[in-house]
Parts: C-alpha cells; sequence; structure tokens
C-alpha cells in the first residue's frame, strides 16, 4: 500500500526540497459501460503536492504481473529502467522524472532492495487522440483539424525516424523480438483464451510460422534501424490544441524498424472504419491515405511497404484480442482475423487495396477451421 509519508519522503529526496503532499488520487476514470479498451498494464496515480510555494503535478506508473512478458520482477524492472532511460530522448514525449523502487515495508526509494519498480512522470495536459477518432465514428465527418492532425502525426514519424543508427545486430535483435517477445506477436498469441469459440488454435500456429518466415525475410535490413516511439498509438498521443500533441509511453527502446510506428497508428483508421462500416471508407480512409502517404511522400520510404506486414499483423492482434478489447463485434474480429492471416500472405502491403485484406484467405493459405461463430 502506498503510504503519503513514504512517498512525502521520497519526493523530499528526489527534490532536495520540503514537499507537501495535497491529494493522491486515480489518473482518469474509465469504467463507462461501453469502455471499449478494457486492460491496462497498471493505473497510474496522480500526485498533487507543494514545493516552494507551487502545485505541482506527477505521474506514479507501475506495472502489473499479468502475462505479456512482465511475469517475472525483473522484467518489469527492465520495462521501466528503459523507459525512464529513453522517455527523455524523444522530442515531444513527456518527461520521465524518476525511476524507482518500493521496499518490503512499503518505503520508495530511488534504487536499493527493491520490491518493485515504479516510474515517476510529469503530468501534462490533453485529450487522448482515440476520442477525435470516437467522434468521428460517431458523426461520420471529419474537419479540416482532423485531417491535419493526421498529417501532424505522420509528420511526426517523418522526423524522429530520419535519425537512423548502425547497429545491425540491434536492429535483428528488434526483429526478433517482434515475433518472440511477450507484448509482441506471441505475447499476444498466448494471452488469448485457449478454448475461446471464436479461432481454432492451429489458426495461431500458422500465424506464428508466417511471422517466422517473416523474420527471415526482414531481419538482415539493419540499414533501416531509426529512432522509433515504439507503441505509438490514439490512446498513447495527447493533444493540446490544434495541432499541439504530446507523445506517452514510449516502449521497447530507443531504435528499431520505423514500420513499428507506422503501423501502430495507421491500423487504427482501419480499426475505427472496420466498426463504423465494416471497410476501409469514407473519412477514415481519408484519414488512413493522408497519414500513409504524406509518410511515404517525405521520406522516400516505399520499402516500408515491404516490411510492414507481420507489424500489422502484431497490432491486428492486439486490436482484436478479446483481453485488450472485449466489447468488439464479432463481425469486425473476423474481418481482423482475415486481415491477420492476409497480410501475412502478402509481398507487400498496398494501401490502396487495404478493404480485400478483410476477405476470407484463400483455400490455399487458409487454415483448415479459422472461425467459428
Amino acid at each position: 500500500m502506498l503510504k503519503v509519508a513514504n512517498l512525502q519522503d521520497y519526493l523530499r529526496c528526489l527534490y532536495g526540497k520540503e514537499i507537501n503532499i495535497l491529494s493522491i488520487g486515480g489518473l482518469t476514470d474509465l469504467k463507462e459501460k461501453d469502455e471499449l479498451k478494457g486492460f491496462g498494464y497498471g493505473s497510474p496515480i496522480l500526485i498533487e503536492f507543494e514545493m516552494d510555494g507551487r502545485r505541482e503535478r506527477a505521474v506514479l506508473e507501475t506495472m502489473k504481473a499479468e502475462g505479456f512478458g512482465h511475469d517475472h520482477f525483473s522484467d518489469r524492472a527492465c520495462s521501466l529502467l528503459l523507459a525512464h532511460s529513453t522517455y527523455n530522448k524523444l522530442p515531444k514525449h513527456i518527461s520521465s522524472l524518476d525511476v524507482g523502487a518500493f521496499t518490503r515495508t512499503g518505503s520508495l526509494i530511488s534504487l536499493g532492495e527493491a520490491s518493485e519498480f515504479f516510474l515517476l512522470d510529469e503530468y501534462v495536459e490533453g485529450k487522448e487522440y482515440f476520442h477525435d477518432l470516437e467522434r468521428i465514428k460517431e458523426r461520420e465527418m471529419i474537419g479540416e483539424e482532423d485531417v491535419m492532425r493526421a498529417q501532424a502525426l505522420s509528420d511526426y514519424l517523418v522526423e524522429i525516424h530520419a535519425l537512423k543508427k548502425d547497429d545491425p545486430q540491434l536492429y535483428t535483435r528488434r526483429i526478433r523480438d517482434l515475433v518472440g517477445h511477450g507484448e509482441c506477436i506471441m505475447g499476444l498469441i498466448d494471452s488469448y483464451p485457449r478454448d475461446w469459440h471464436f479461432i481454432a488454435e492451429d489458426f495461431s500456429q500458422k500465424v506464428e510460422v508466417k511471422c517466422i518466415e517473416w523474420r527471415w525475410r526482414i531481419k538482415s535490413k539493419g540499414y533501416r534501424l531509426s529512432r522509433v516511439h515504439g507503441d505509438f498509438h490514439p490512446w498513447n498521443v495527447l493533444f493540446k490544441s490544434g495541432l499541439d500533441f504530446w507523445v506517452l509511453d514510449r516502449s521497447r527502446g530507443e531504435w528499431g524498424e520505423p514500420a513499428d510506428d507506422f503501423t501502430a497508428m495507421s491500423i487504427n483508421y482501419i480499426f475505427y472504419s472496420l466498426q463504423k462500416y465494416g471497410e476501409l471508407k469514407g473519412a477514415f480512409r481519408t484519414l488512413f491515405l493522408k497519414f500513409v502517404q504524406n509518410y511515404l511522400e517525405k521520406t522516400v520510404d516505399e520499402e516500408i511497404l515491404l516490411v510492414c506486414p507481420p507489424f500489422y499483423a502484431w497490432r491486428g492482434l492486439v486490436i482484436a484480442s478479446p483481453i485488450w478489447y472485449p466489447n468488439l463485434a464479432d463481425g469486425v474480429r473476423k474481418k481482423l482475423f482475415n486481415f491477420i492471416i492476409n497480410v501475412l500472405n502478402v509481398e507487400k502491403f498496398d494501401i490502396h487495396d487495404v478493404n480485400s485484406y478483410f476477405e476470407p484467405p484463400d483455400v490455399k493459405s487458409s487454415p483448415s477451421t479459422v472461425h467459428r461463430i
């Protein structure tokens, strides 16, 4: 249990000043009945305190041991230590103020005899980008600002991906992580209920085999290693006003494959359009094409379309998950599983023919029993 006295002692030690804790509470309330995103690693705690006569805010984050490669204390420590070392190196990212630990007695220390780790972040005002997508889904229309925001997010990736690193071994490791990491493809597959009626087990096996084939196809492309965010989706973008935004929760390291960020955001235009129309069309198709075409034109990185299929498959496994998205309609989920297997069967992702990926796979590439609805 987090005690006010222990927290106050920790902050006093961190800042070297007298601290007065004003309040401690949950960051947001996400318990509405129709809430779509139903699972999170931890519950951030908003801390309000007084220092030097000023009211300050910070957010304390922890991680739960609920699968996804976070089973061991050392797994969670690794993630939070990595987050602290990378947050402050990425443009527009909120600042990590410290990484510390709880002791067995409940005290908070910067490091020492740790029993669990935590991250202390700055608090910033803003509204998550997914609220924009929810509004567009409800009203079926977009304004100029919506289009410009999609371009601003695309421009952001153009900017951060422009920084390259010469480390082929690290690139190979990041592609290996894409397939085998607890937060990535195999971890997502293992998180699915084994007795779930929706897909047969051999579907998951075939996805894994296809992804291993993709690993061998792309792991030697070390020249593509770039600065990345690593979890660039609408819940990790906070718009302040207009086109001004913050990003949150950089994940899995500073360097990686640009297709990671490219697919993590763009699949959400597909996702919301599927929920509304059963295909990619209308306002969401406009935003999808604005985002991807702007990126392709400014980076001149056509090769990303030859690399992105397994990343789309990974993100497809996330949004099709009954754990992450428990309230998703069966029809949408079925098309997402078609999307996953279909993109793994193409040589190059076709941004103009996305709807074809929602169709049932042909007999040669599909598992014997994929869907049982």
